[in-house]
This record gives C-alpha cells, sequence and structure tokens, in this order.
C-alpha cells in the first residue's frame, strides 16, 4: 500500500488533484486508515496511469471518468494507444531538437527555414482517432447523449434526488440488508442510474455499492444524508442483491 504522498511522488500528480479524484469518485484509494488517510494499492495506480493517459488525449475528465468506469473496459486497447501516442510524440519532439540543434550549429543565417517540423498533424489525427474509438462504447454514448445539455443546475439536482434514496436507505439500516424494502431500494438505486446516466449492470452496482462504504468523502456524505452506517449498509444490500 502507499499514501497518498508517495503516490503523487511516484506520478507526479499532486496531492491536491489526488484528492480531488477522490472526491469525485474518479479515483477510489484502496482503503482509509482510522485516521481517515488514504492508501493506494496496485489496481489503483494503474488506473490512475490509465487516467493519466486519457488526460494525455485530453479528454475531460466527466468523460474520463465515463470511461474507466464503464464495464467494457479495454485496459489492454488503452496501453496500446498509450505506447502509439508516445511513439508519435517522441517522434515529434526529436525533429525539434534536430532542427533546434541545426541552427545552433550553423547558425540562424545558414540554416534553411523549415516550418514543417512544427506539424503536430500525425499526432493530432491518431488522438483524434482514438477518442473517437473510445466515444463509440455502449457506455460512453449513452452517458453523453443523457447528460448532453445539462446545465449545472440539471446536473444538482439529478445528485440530490439520488441522495434522497440514501436518506430512504438510512431508515432501514437497523433492519437486515436481505429485508424487502432494502432490495427494493436497490433496484431503485439501479433505475434511477440507469434512467439518468447510463445502463446500471449488476456488475457496476456491486462496483459502486464498495465506492458507497469505501470511506472518505463520498461514504460521509451518504452517512450524513442517511446517519452513520448508511454507507455500509447500502452496501451489504447491493451484495446481496448481486448475489455475491
Amino acid at each position: 500500500m502507499m499514501t497518498v504522498h508517495e503516490v503523487s511522488k511516484l506520478s507526479g500528480v499532486s496531492v491536491r488533484t489526488l484528492q480531488y479524484y477522490d472526491k469525485i469518485g474518479l479515483l477510489k484509494p484502496a482503503k482509509y486508515t482510522d485516521a481517515k488517510y488514504r492508501l493506494y494499492d496496485e489496481a489503483e495506480l494503474q488506473k490512475l496511469q490509465q487516467i493519466m493517459f486519457f488526460k494525455e488525449l485530453e479528454f475531460p475528465l466527466k468523460d474520463i471518468q465515463a470511461i474507466v468506469n464503464s464495464a467494457d473496459f479495454d485496459r489492454n486497447k488503452a496501453l496500446d494507444q498509450q505506447i502509439k501516442l508516445l511513439q508519435l510524440k517522441k517522434e515529434h519532439i526529436e525533429n525539434l531538437i534536430t532542427v533546434a540543434r541545426t541552427m545552433q550549429t550553423i547558425g540562424f543565417k545558414h540554416a534553411k527555414l523549415d516550418f514543417s517540423v512544427f506539424d503536430s498533424s500525425k499526432l493530432d489525427e491518431y488522438s483524434k482517432r482514438a477518442k473517437e474509438q473510445w466515444q463509440q462504447t455502449p457506455q460512453y454514448k449513452e452517458y453523453a447523449k443523457k447528460t448532453k445539455g445539462w446545465t449545472k443546475e440539471h446536473d444538482n439536482l439529478v445528485m440530490e434526488n439520488f441522495m434522497k434514496l440514501f436518506v430512504e436507505m438510512g431508515k432501514l439500516k437497523d433492519l437486515d440488508p436481505a429485508c424487502d424494502e432494502a432490495q427494493e431500494l436497490v433496484q431503485k438505486m439501479k433505475d434511477y442510474i440507469t434512467d439518468n446516466l447510463y445502463t446500471c449492470t449488476n456488475d457496476i452496482l456491486y462496483s459502486l455499492g464498495k465506492v458507497y462504504d469505501g470511506g472518505g468523502e463520498f461514504t460521509e456524505n451518504i452517512d450524513k444524508a442517511g446517519g452513520k452506517g448508511t454507507g455500509a449498509f447500502t452496501y451489504q444490500a447491493i451484495k446481496i442483491y448481486c448475489g455475491k
């Protein structure tokens, strides 16, 4: 396990950014200590690398979150694209270095003017095609379609209504998570995500359940809405619903 400071030093991503990724649910730590310190394992580091790759392709964080959390995210495909992108960048930078060294050696007066070295169209075209490939995934297209044109106010309203389900779940947390009432609420959560964001399969729902009980600000907000222990209770109800 690595602390958030160790991950920051290793990756070059600031602690503040890692904390923000945790807050928005893009990259959750593997666990939290009793003192609320974030701890990351190999799986989180691999996911961080994929997030950084998509940032290299200039995807907005909102889109990155939809892609890396989708059920059919292909890590090997992403890695192949990352290698190709880095090769193109390396070629582009080496060409610039060659021209700069030539100018330094023979002087500006004698150097041939060549602006083609600044042409990044090959790199840009690959980035564009890579984006288009990821934007063809069913989850991404569905998410983009449903959220297109949303205002910040509507975005907040969708989240507020979703949090109301945790308020209802909190009223049941002293019962068996397998009870009919809790299972019906899990179904409502699944339907709400499907209706407002993307098709929520049982696998996706189970992954979300782990986030709800993962600690940190997300769990704190859920427990604030439904009372202490609501996040943990919701996760247990989801596990039963998904047959885990």
